[in-house]
């Protein structure tokens, strides 16, 4: 909330951000008119990141979700298609097998060097 400064009082003011869209490959926030740049982009780079993971850490492509945005007053339910971007985008996660975590595969390969199994006690 920004504030309002006039000579005589503060009052506050609603800042209204930009509506934001999931991008289902990577999960980062992207605005309206970008995702649909972002997109194909974000695969490029992911099948240029999947092929050089080694074969047992390759996953499938990411299918973009198939989510009816248009609601019953014609606007689009951004809740919605968020939501399902999301759940595809933490689906890309592989977990370790010591410890659990996920991760990207590419960053899993950098935390299994140091991933210790606990001491039995």
């Amino acid at each position: 909330m920004a504030l309002r400064s006039t000579k005589y009082n503060i009052e506050p003011t609603m800042v209204r951000h930009p509506p934001t869209i999931v991008c289902y490959i990577c999960g980062r926030e992207y605005g309206t008119k970008s995702i649909s740049i972002h997109e194909p982009q974000c695969l490029k780079k992911w099948h240029n990141e999947n092929n050089l993971l080694p074969k047992e850490l390759r996953r499938p492509e990411p299918k973009k979700p198939e989510v009816r945005t248009i609601t019953a007053k014609g606007f689009y339910d951004l809740d919605a298609l968020t939501e399902a971007a999301w759940t595809s985008a933490q689906s890309q996660l592989v977990p370790c097998n010591i410890c659990g975590r996920t991760f990207l595969p590419d960053r899993l390969i950098v935390h299994q060097r140091s991933c210790k199994p606990k001491a039995a006690k």
